[in-house]
């Protein structure tokens, strides 16, 4: 049995490997959509600032997309480095996906690329567009694939396990496709990457605007972005409280540690607004609440009601003592894939067999008829995800998110009035804003992923069965290299990002230079 330092160490070998990646995947799914409208501007219009504009911020979308493109490769790496087993188990589902993302999505995105950034001079206006639009299809065709896998994990649903090959085998593709949480999730996500762009659009420009630099060219910026970013925010949250919700009754395990709610309660249900949890003492040590909240935000009602953290322990109890049997059918099978009894028996109990895997690890040796009732209690609080985590993950996240919300509302208004320029406040205040959405981001992908503990594919897999076989010292020197690595790969971004935008957009004069093939070594002040 694989040493829960192994297992700790490749959660969090996957865990800095993901948030590293993600920090470029919001950008580039934003910033290519932002490019195809700003690009459809030039078209429509025929105003050569519009081009300039184009040409600029696809600059920067360069730097990003090379940089998440390396991240992402490494990061598929983890899956036959260290998480062997669930490869194995759910390679005939989760690879079919990963496998379409491919074909579909990331060829037919790294393809137009290309064309995109050396087609200007080489196709027309109308072809060049389309081809910028390919870019935006392929970029959110390849989160829609990656966001359905990962749905998978989430509620798994369009596969059956099979207990004599230990596979979970596709059998239904359009369950699987069509799976309720990929679809709010998807859309949540790439919502979540037009706001990051948009925000990003905004910080830059007003950048140049405080330092009366490029002013043409940051003020169009700044109001296609704020238009963009405002109905990008209120999707984010529409879609977030869609999400909620289905998650809620795909996972209540989740849902109960988001809410910090220990004990049941009577509808309408009170909403914990700030809290301090407690995972050894099960109880909030301190708590301000919103009645009749969690009710209507959660159920979207006065009278429903979700599980809490102590009901869904007492479940677990059950589902594992029912879950036992169907692993000790299993190995059976293993030994006699023709005994029938064994195969009416895991039959009878199959919904279960993830917590009898969940209880395994407290078994001598992993003879499950050596588990007592103390084991049960312990995989029972094992079946919820560490609770202070993601009760404030999410409230971070919720919080930036109205952030955004009201920051746009206040660029909108200043943009369309003409006033931005004069609001040198506000301008300082939107470079800040930079690092706000990639912060919420990234605490969205938290709760997401450590809320689905302490299962790999819920309520089938567990994490402490899905690891390789390593070595402490392998995993050590692993996770110190990936961190290492990646680190630089974030630091080469924003060096590069800090020099282009100091640089910033082409002049016409420079334009002119280069067409004419005249320009000098040194090139003139662009302030």
């Amino acid at each position: 049995m694989v040493s829960e330092t192994v297992v700790d160490l490749s959660r969090w070998q996957f865990a800095a490997t993901a948030l590293y990646h993600f920090l470029f995947v919001p950008l580039t799914l934003g910033l290519s959509v932002l490019l195809a409208v700003m690009e459809t501007v030039y078209v429509v219009t025929g105003r050569e600032i519009y081009k300039r504009i184009t040409k600029f911020w696809l600059r920067l979308f360069m730097i990003n997309f090379a940089l998440g493109v390396a991240t992402g490769i490494t990061m598929e790496l983890q899956f036959g480095m260290n998480w062997s087993y669930y490869s194995s188990f759910v390679g005939d589902t989760f690879g079919t996906l990963l496998a379409v993302e491919g074909l579909m999505a990331f060829f037919m995105e790294s393809t137009f690329v290309g064309l995109m950034v050396f087609g200007w001079d080489r196709l027309s206006k109308g072809k060049h567009l389309v081809i910028t639009y390919l870019v935006a299809l392929g970029s959110n065709l390849s989160a829609l694939w990656i966001l359905v896998a990962n749905s998978f994990m989430q509620h798994p649903l369009g596969a059956e396990f099979n207990p004599v090959t230990m596979r979970m085998e596709l059998s239904s593709f359009h369950a699987l496709f069509f799976n309720p949480d990929a679809q709010a999730k998807f859309v949540h996500t790439v919502l979540a990457g037009y706001v990051t762009a948009a925000i990003f659009v905004c910080g830059i420009s007003a950048f140049y605007l405080l330092r009366r630099r490029h002013e043409d060219v940051a003020q169009r910026s700044f109001r296609i972005a704020a238009l963009f970013g405002v109905l990008g925010t209120a999707g984010v949250i529409t879609l977030g409280d869609a999400l909620g919700f289905i998650g809620g009754h795909a996972q209540p395990s989740k849902l109960a540690a988001m809410e910090a709610l220990w004990e049941p309660e009577k509808a309408p249900m009170a909403f914990n607004v700030v809290a301090l949890p407690s995972q050894e003492e099960e109880r909030n040590l301190f708590e301000v609440q919103l009645p009749g909240f969690l009710s209507i935000l959660v159920t979207h009602s006065l009278d429903g009601t979700v599980p809490s953290i102590s009901e869904i322990q007492e479940e677990a109890k059950m589902r594992i003592r029912n879950g036992i049997p169907a692993v000790q059918a299993m190995e059976r099978l293993g030994k006699d894939p023709t005994d029938q009894e064994a195969l009416d028996t895991f039959e009878a109990h199959k919904a279960d067999v993830g917590y009898g895997f969940l209880v395994q690890r407290y078994a001598p040796g992993g003879d499950l008829t050596q588990i007592t009732e103390t084991d049960i209690e312990l995989a029972a609080k094992d079946s919820i995800p560490e609770v202070w985590i993601i009760f404030w993950t999410f409230r971070i996240m919720v919080a930036l998110g109205l952030l955004m919300l009201g920051y746009f509302v206040v660029a909108i208004v200043l943009t369309l009035s003409n006033k931005l320029k004069q609001s040198r406040r506000f301008l300082r205040f939107s470079v800040w804003m930079i690092p706000v959405p990639f912060i919420a981001c990234e605490m969205g992908w938290i709760v997401a992923e450590m809320g689905r503990q302490p299962w790999t594919v819920y309520e089938i897999l567990p994490t402490w069965l899905s690891v390789s076989t390593h070595s402490v010292t392998y995993m050590v020197v692993s996770l110190t290299g990936f961190v290492l690595l990646y680190t630089t790969f974030a630091i080469v971004e924003m060096y590069l990002m800090i020099r282009s935008i100091k640089k910033g957009p082409e002049e016409p004069d420079e334009i002119e230079l280069k067409q004419r093939g005249q320009l000098p070594q040194t090139q003139p002040a662009t302030a």
